[in-house]
């Protein structure tokens, strides 16, 4: 017991009271996160689209969050983290209704480009934030504890999803709506804003500075890239995996509860996961990662009964689990101070424009080319992603050493012209022990 207790003190001990403020508004969110789970299955079952339609929807959810992600990197740097991430969870609530009412293809189309446009502006500001809150020394843990975070609410919402579709599927959009407001009262409540500036370095923060800046980055682009690669491969599980179970004679509730075997494995497990890798070389655990990532959606190609979905997903999960501590703390250790908010709207930038052309070219491939076809492709794109990170591991270190070993100018607070307003304080939450 007194084990256990060290080990939970070691996890969850003195981090910032925003971080676990923004720990529970993530937890929330993602517990009401029905709709992109169940978003494939209610296209082609319920609206009739065909599977490359399905994907031309997912697609353009994913081409909405590419843009949102460049407006919302720019935001979180120039206005601030906490306006960016309020304006964007309340444009989210407001088209996730907007969806859930639409009918014919284009409508939908449209709104699934504008709810992707707002809820991924706020993947970068929410980044930035958890960098500007939290010391380097905690970083690897405290990432941990928010994916962790994550994948409980994603876990749960993909089995509660899968019960409340059959009492009708537009509240699953209502219930995710619901989660996103809440999440922005707390974070309107109880979180200030966060962006800090270098004086010495304001100038190079300017939008074509800091484009510039990225645009000569080829450590971080390629980075970026390898990343892109692997949301090709990891996004089939919300696009094609549930149209191939579908495929198999399995019902909506089935791939509800097979998908949330990757949240409740997590669940168990990541809290564990940075002990055990901490003081490997990052490389190779993502190399490492993303062959097992690979190997999982590939064992899907031989897949036609639950139980073996179920083990592709356990298979997957594995590398994700290794894949996500990693990234997190290099895209903290490859981002300037003064850009933090722009790096990490290009790092998320990968993962749209892997949502805008993953459910497109997965329907293309699997009509064209069949099932086992786009599985094993999955996995060829593992092992590719294991040699790049082998190869361009050295000079990502480099990379992270030299803006370590830089330093920072001083640095001033620039507070947003409507700070948060006083409340009654609350006790501080408490982790308890599912991208």
């Amino acid at each position: 017991m007194r084990a256990m207790r060290g080990w939970f003190q070691d996890t969850t001990g003195g981090l910032p009271k925003t971080f676990w403020y923004l720990w529970t508004g993530t937890l929330i969110n993602r517990l009401g996160s029905f709709v992109l789970i169940f978003l494939a299955i209610y296209l082609t079952q319920v609206r009739g689209f065909s599977a490359t339609q399905a994907g031309l929807v997912l697609g353009m959810w994913g081409a909405g969050g590419a843009v949102g992600t460049t407006i919302g990197g720019m935001l979180a740097d120039r206005w601030g983290r906490r306006p960016t991430l309020l304006t964007a969870h309340l444009g989210g609530a407001v088209m996730m209704l907007a969806l859930g009412f639409t009918r014919d293809l284009w409508t939908v189309a449209a709104g699934a480009l504008l709810l992707g446009l707002f809820a991924e502006a706020a993947r970068p500001a929410f980044g930035a934030m958890m960098i500007d809150v939290v010391p380097k020394r905690d970083r690897l843990r405290a990432f941990s504890l928010n994916y962790w975070a994550i994948n409980l609410g994603f876990a749960c919402a993909a089995v509660l999803a899968g019960f409340a579709a059959q009492a009708g599927y537009l509240l699953l959009f209502v219930v995710n709506a619901s989660t996103t407001v809440v999440t922005a009262l707390i974070i309107f409540v109880k979180v200030r804003e966060t962006r800090t500036v270098t004086v010495a370095t304001r100038q190079s923060a300017a939008p074509t500075g800091a484009l510039r800046t990225i645009l000569s980055d080829r450590v971080y682009l390629g980075f970026v890239a390898l990343n892109l690669l692997g949301a090709l491969i990891f996004l089939q599980h919300i696009s094609m995996l549930p149209i191939a179970m579908a495929d198999s004679g399995l019902s909506p509730a089935t791939y509800g509860t097979v998908i949330a075997l990757n949240g409740v494995l997590i669940v168990v497990g990541q809290l564990f996961v940075p002990r055990l890798i901490r003081g490997r070389s990052r490389s190779h655990v993502l190399a490492l990662a993303s062959v097992v990532v690979g190997v999982g959606f590939g064992l899907t190609a031989f897949a036609d009964v639950a139980w073996f979905y179920g083990l592709t997903v356990l298979v997957w999960t594995i590398g994700e689990m290794l894949n996500s501590p990693s990234n997190a703390t290099l895209i903290a250790e490859l981002s300037p101070d003064e850009l933090r908010g722009r790096y990490q709207g290009v790092f998320s930038l990968s993962w749209q424009l892997a949502g805008a052309t993953a459910p497109i070219l997965g329907g293309l491939v699997r009509e064209q080319a069949g099932n086992a076809a786009l599985w094993f492709g999955c996995a060829a794109i593992g092992a590719l992603m294991a040699i790049g990170h082998l190869l361009s591991g050295p000079a990502r270190e480099r990379r992270a050493l030299a803006l370590r070993t830089a330093g920072s100018a001083p640095v001033v607070t620039i507070q947003s012209s409507a700070p948060a307003p006083t409340a009654p304080q609350a006790a501080e939450p408490v982790a308890t022990t599912r991208g």
